[in-house]
């Protein structure tokens, strides 16, 4: 390391902070450092951070002793108002001489944008960063996002869990830094119960073993991989698979320091359970993974993951255990004790819960999904019994006991129910897909009538929630609208059956009673879910300008949108669309800007050069061949067959005067630029195609 650097680490040492907020704090206390480094020049190298449950800690390497000297130029007044006619000091020169410390004869002539000014140059001293590193980190810890603070003690300091200790180094040296009533040093503390003595940190090259050696694996990262491998060779010696969610291995990463993977199991009495609840209360109240069999069936078996390196590990799983037990009797006894009462008999309680205010009850939701389910079943040829009987049924069990204590379980414990009542295995698969998809990747309804009551629940968000006016901003989406209209998408783009967006709208807005909702409101969520599209496209790495070239032609029908979306997108990257899209941003330019009228096709005895005639002929013979391919949704050799008129496109615009003075010879170039613009048209605008090129 060069002498004229050397490492830095700062270490926030807590009680145990909640999981879920580490990663975001010491991102935050890494880069408000990084940023007061780079505010006062220094510079530095390689950047660490690290988070366990105790601590917050950034190591950077050879962070620069000291910035450079930096010479600055303080500009005066205009030179020309610095000395009066008899050569003497004017008051101006000598204010600004006297305010700079300095006498007036050691100012100089600067340039200035402004014109030549009087002023001066100094040399300003580089940082340096012993001494401007205490202040740094005082502002970052102050930064660090604490979304509730608390006191400890009889001081009035305050931070999410009560500081301990501090670490402040610059190579072997200690920085005085002092915050919440602590002054820094060199000395950590290890594993609360392996290691009670403070481990003494020389030097910040050493932080992430000195820790190691004191039973703490400083690092969230690696500590993520050993908790995963773990889990995971445990779950391989029971010959079971763990299920490990990212959510979960993330916040069970945040609540150990030193992880020590062990395996349980409870009663396989309560497999009679649905599985999603049993899974549920041991990854939500006990952060245990489940394991399932070679079926991929949930076993009586779990692991968790001990912050400590047990004597008697029986002893840690025996209490793991007798934790777990209680929260499986509770759901067993919501299960048993739902199954008493018909899903069909909580129909009346959804009176009593409210949907939304201006929009009524959950039931008068329901009945509205019910009469949308039904006409969406003839419109796809689905069993409208089935659709219309598990949109009946679909958010009853809302009003059970098991969802009102696992609101995870909702669908899937109607689903449940309805099987246990005797209902359609159909019916069932309604109740409990028409959630599908939940999220981003999700799998869709698995058939006709579950698609039927899925897009009818949303579409029932989307126009009452529009319609009155709840438009979701940027921050506020409290009924998850964007991810709503994304469902709509998807579940729309997988179904052969082309339908009009615009009529599904205006099906849902039918079953509202008269008065309720605005009458623009559709409009606005047209506009709303077609503007979902642009992710939907930049997800298969399709231009924002591609799609507007299909949405400005005012198609609502998103299959169609698609099909003409993909066209253009295999076109664009064509050499023939770098050449239209040029010409059509020109014709849309000519157009825009004439007074004559261009309407109707072009006159073939008012064409005089060549290049027109030509043009004239191409566009007509180009027009005959793509038309059947646009007839049958062929937009790609609609496109190809187009692509021809390259050539006398460019011909035309190269020898022919649009704007001559004769009227009608005008009129008559007019409309042919007409006709060639209405003929891509009926594929796209391919004017906005960013340089042909459908560059995002």
């Amino acid at each position: 390391m060069n002498a004229s650097t050397s490492d830095f680490l700062f270490e926030l040492g807590t009680e145990e902070l909640p999981s879920g907020s580490l990663c975001s704090m010491v991102t935050a206390l890494e880069q408000e450092i990084v940023a007061g480094l780079a505010g006062k020049g220094l510079g530095h190298g390689e950047v660490r951070r690290f988070a366990t449950p105790r601590r917050l800690a950034v190591t950077i390497k050879n962070v620069a002793l000291e910035a450079d000297d930096e010479t600055i130029e303080v500009a005066g007044p205009p030179l020309a108002s610095a000395k009066t006619e008899s050569g003497e000091w004017t008051p101006a020169a000598l204010g600004f001489a006297k305010k700079q410390g300095v006498s007036a004869e050691d100012l100089i002539e600067i340039d200035d944008p402004k014109g030549p000014r009087l002023g001066l140059r100094r040399i300003q001293k580089g940082a340096v960063a012993a001494s401007v590193l205490p202040d740094i980190i005082s502002a970052a810890v102050a930064a660090i996002p604490v979304a509730k603070r608390m006191r400890w003690g009889r001081e009035r300091h305050e931070f999410l869990r009560p500081v301990q200790w501090l670490v402040a180094l610059l190579g072997e040296e200690v920085l005085p830094v002092s915050l919440f009533g602590l002054n820094s040093d060199n000395r950590s503390r290890g594993h609360r119960f392996h290691h009670a003595e403070p481990v003494v940190i020389t030097n910040p090259h050493g932080y992430e073993q000195a820790l190691s050696a004191a039973f703490v694996i400083a690092d969230f990262d690696e500590r993520k991989a050993v908790v995963e491998k773990q889990v995971r060779e445990v779950a391989q010696a029971l010959g079971a698979t763990a299920v490990i969610e990212d959510d979960l291995l993330e916040e069970v990463t945040g609540l150990v320091e030193w992880p020590v993977a062990l395996s349980g199991s409870f009663d396989p009495a309560f497999l009679e359970v649905p599985s999603a609840a049993v899974i549920s209360s041991m990854k939500e109240h006990q952060k245990y993974f489940h394991l399932l069999d070679k079926a991929g069936e949930l076993l009586p078996l779990f692991i968790t993951v001990s912050n400590i390196t047990s004597h008697t590990p029986t002893s840690v799983v025996t209490g793991n255990e007798k934790v777990i037990r209680p929260r499986l009797s509770d759901a067993a006894f919501f299960f048993n004790t739902d199954k008493k009462t018909p899903l069909i008999d909580r129909e009346t309680k959804l009176e009593t819960v409210i949907f939304q205010q201006k929009l009524g009850s959950l039931a008068d939701k329901t009945r509205r999904v019910v009469a949308l389910s039904g006409w969406l079943a003839d419109t796809l040829s689905a069993d409208r019994k089935v659709a219309e009987r598990g949109a009946a049924l679909s958010k009853c069990d809302l009003v059970s006991d098991m969802v009102l204590e696992f609101p995870d379980l909702q669908g899937i414990a109607g689903g449940h129910y309805a099987r246990h009542d005797g209902e359609p295995e159909q019916v069932a698969a309604c109740i409990e897909q028409h959630y599908w998809p939940k999220f981003s990747g999700d799998n869709l309804p698995q058939s006709p009538e579950a698609t039927c009551v899925a897009l009818a629940d949303r579409l029932d968000t989307l126009v009452g929630i529009f319609g009155i006016g709840q438009v979701p901003t940027g921050s506020k989406d409290p009924f998850a609208l964007r991810r709503a209209s994304l469902a709509v998408i998807r579940m729309l783009l997988s179904l052969d059956v082309d339908i009009d967006l615009g009529e599904l709208i205006a099906e849902s807005a039918a079953t509202y009673p008269p008065d309720t909702l605005e009458p623009d409101a559709s409009t606005t969520l047209i506009s709303y879910i077609l503007e979902r599209l642009r992710a939907w496209y930049e997800d298969q790495s399709i231009s924002v300008d591609t799609l507007r070239a299909v949405t400005v032609t005012g198609i609502t029908r998103l299959t169609e949108i698609d099909r003409r979306v993909q066209a253009l997108h295999q076109f664009s990257s064509t050499e023939a669309a770098v050449a239209l899209s040029a010409a059509n941003k020109r014709v849309a330019n000519i157009l825009s800007k004439t007074e004559d009228d261009f309407r109707g096709p072009p006159k073939e005895d008012q064409l005089s050069e060549p290049e027109e005639k030509q043009l004239f002929a191409a566009l007509n013979q180009a027009d005959l061949s793509a038309q059947p391919k646009i007839s049958a949704g062929d937009y790609a050799g609609a496109l190809e067959v187009l692509s021809v008129l390259r050539e006398p496109v460019d011909l035309f615009f190269e020898n022919v005067m649009v704007n001559v003075e004769d009227p009608e010879i005008r009129a008559n170039r007019l409309r042919l630029l007409g006709a060639l613009r209405d003929s891509f048209i009926r594929v796209g605008d391919i004017a906005l195609l960013s340089s042909g090129k459908g560059a995002t």
